[in-house]
């Protein structure tokens, strides 16, 4: 553990090459969007929608990614408007700041879009982005650690804690890194709505609607240790669109449980 935390200090936000400076958040967008991309791939091909050698998933995963990315950082310096009033050029072109909420909802509209343009049915194409979406949004928050943006949480004295003094919010505390207890459970979600994929005679909506509560109560668990102050009864903004998550998540559920069961094509 102290190799380790002697390892993450010598970490920064961007990586100098020659006269260009590469964020690492950004470079992890890039990741995240390929490792959903050959889950998406995978996933529309077992399902019949579409062949692996197509470049359908290629685009249901760029074009609702970019969404979700100016999506995000709308929804974050919304949150604060003073501060967003006071300097919104500075606001909206900086190097960190992104609301998962907004994120989400901005990638869903996308998705379902594009869904709609290319007349695939909804909540097959919505199982089908699932485990995609789980994993892309875990292997993202890797670039919130190497950066260091304030996504960590709370002071900690287990061994595995971290501090930031190089990040982009520094701290010199040794503080819960929750990005990374995120990957971890968002591989976890990723797996297991994977599994659930494999079913053929599985109801059309149910892996979606795992998807929506898996990732609302990881989220708000994780909040409790997170450094976002409290608003809306007491929780996070962050916590309150897991919740409207949750919910959303149990009303596709009793929705689809009241359809026949429909065979996918092998």
């Amino acid at each position: 553990m102290a190799a380790l935390r002697v390892f993450w200090r010598e970490m920064i936000p961007f990586i100098h090459l020659g006269p260009l400076m590469v964020p690492t958040f950004g470079l992890m967008i890039a990741a995240a969007m390929v490792a959903a991309y050959y889950v998406l791939r995978a996933d529309m091909a077992r399902r019949g929608l579409a062949a692996k050698d197509t470049s359908t998933a290629e685009m249901f995963v760029a074009v609702p990614a970019l969404c979700g990315i100016v999506g995000a950082k709308l929804y974050h310096v919304l949150e604060t408007p003073r501060e967003f009033l006071a300097d919104p050029v500075g606001q909206l072109f900086s190097r960190y700041g992104l609301a998962w909420f907004g994120g989400l909802i901005a990638g869903f509209a996308a998705f379902v879009w594009l869904a709609r343009k290319f007349k695939y049915p909804m909540l097959q194409i919505f199982d089908a982005g699932s485990a995609a979406a789980a994993l892309g949004y875990g292997v993202g928050r890797i670039g919130c650690l190497l950066s260091g943006d304030g996504d960590y949480g709370v002071p900690t004295s287990l061994p595995w804690g971290m501090s930031f003094p190089n990040g982009l919010v520094p701290t010199t505390e040794r503080v819960h890194p929750t990005p990374i207890y995120e990957l971890i459970a968002a591989c976890a979600i990723a797996w297991i709505l994977w599994r659930m994929g494999a079913t053929r005679t599985r109801r059309p909506g149910v892996v979606f609607a795992a998807y929506l509560i898996l990732t609302g109560v990881a989220r708000f668990l994780v909040e409790f240790i997170r450094i976002n102050p409290r608003s809306f009864l007491g929780m996070t903004n962050a916590q309150a669109a897991s919740v409207l998550s949750v919910v959303a998540g149990v009303a596709v559920w009793w929705y689809v449980g009241r359809r026949a069961p429909t065979a996918r094509p092998c």
